[in-house]
């Protein structure tokens, strides 16, 4: 195995650090911008994260063509990867669900605005 990091490894540590950034953005926002947060997580955990997981899921299942796989244990390594790509087909799924709700969300909030102090 290569020493280097792959790519998709590299961008799933982008987008985990990003969510980490947003959890530590402890400041009040106004529905705009939330508006605006929903949209780019609608996209990304919607549609977008759904069809990675069955991407992955599949190169996954692929892999085991590809590559000599093994388990340490001795086991069979196409169980594991059976379960593995279930688990990440049923994420893909409710990842679709979290897109929807989201979407939901910024639809409740679409239509506000705000005034500052000194606005007002």
């Amino acid at each position: 195995m290569s020493e280097e990091t792959p790519a998709v490894v590299q961008e799933a540590d982008a987008i985990y650090e990003s969510v980490r950034a947003i959890c530590h953005d402890s400041r009040t926002h106004p529905a705009p911008t939330v508006y605006r947060v929903l949209g780019n997580l609608k996209g990304a955990s919607g549609h977008m994260l759904a069809q990675a997981l069955r991407q992955l899921a599949a190169g996954l299942e692929r892999s085991l063509n590809e590559y000599d796989v093994y388990e340490d244990d001795g086991r069979n390594p196409a169980e594991s990867v059976a379960t593995a790509a279930e688990h990440m087909r049923a994420a893909a799924t409710l990842a679709s669900q979290l897109g929807e709700h989201l979407a939901e969300a910024q639809n409740a909030i679409a239509g506000q605005g705000y005034r500052t102090a000194e606005e007002e």
